[in-house]
């Protein structure tokens, strides 16, 4: 048995335009006014409220208040303004028929990532999804992947692989002591993802299906 990891945004959706009016919405309420939506895409990823510190200088109160504001705006529309990238309802179903695990490991809150697997009716070829938590008990991309791995603690590790598009995804595979595939089609740019030594690099997520049926 095989079980494949994969990220949500930036690997199976392309959430650009519902996360990023999320984020002009909270920073609006601090004054602060972004009309280059493209500039806030370095959003898409890593946990918010780190973002919100590294790029705009928050605390760590003023970050999770921030993150409360975004979640206002992507809960009732930020959502759902967002697309499934081609070829990704087909690579889970070829998964799926194989016989592999495939389970949802994201930074998105479990709720979200519940809410849109049904949406795009895709929930179906899921085993499992491990989201953060609201209340931001656990949102680095390690500690997703243990709390998953914890359901499948008899299956050997060089069973398993996690993809992903962005560092965040390799370096918390590697904590846990998984391979990953990195996505070229996603928000991670091609030195940052060489830079990862991953186990390959899909330009497509046709390439994907190949490097994973290839292990």
């Amino acid at each position: 048995m095989k079980i494949v990891f994969f990220d949500l945004d930036g690997t199976i959706t392309d959430p650009k335009e519902g996360i990023t009016k999320s984020v002009a919405y909270a920073l609006d309420k601090y004054g602060i006014y972004v009309e280059d939506l493209d500039s806030l895409c370095p959003f898409i990823g890593p946990p918010l409220h780190v973002s919100f510190q590294e790029f705009y200088g928050f605390d760590a109160e003023k970050s999770m208040e921030a993150v409360r504001f975004y979640r206002e705006y992507y809960r009732e529309k930020g959502i759902y303004e967002c697309y499934l990238y081609e070829g990704i309802p087909e690579l889970l179903k070829h998964l799926k028929e194989k016989g592999d695990k495939v389970v949802l490991a994201t930074s998105k809150p479990t709720e979200f990532a519940n809410q849109l697997l049904e949406h795009f009716d895709i929930m179906k070829y899921f085993d499992y999804v491990s989201g953060s938590t609201m209340d931001g008990s656990r949102v680095e991309k390690a500690d997703i992947l243990r709390h998953a791995l914890r359901k499948y603690e008899d299956v050997p590790k060089e069973n398993m692989i996690m993809v992903g598009d962005r560092k965040f995804d390799s370096l918390g595979a590697s904590e846990v002591g998984l391979r990953c595939i990195l996505v070229e089609y996603g928000y991670g740019e091609l030195p940052e993802l060489e830079a990862c030594k991953p186990f390959a690099i899909g330009k497509t997520v046709k390439e994907v299906q190949n490097f994973l049926d290839s292990i």
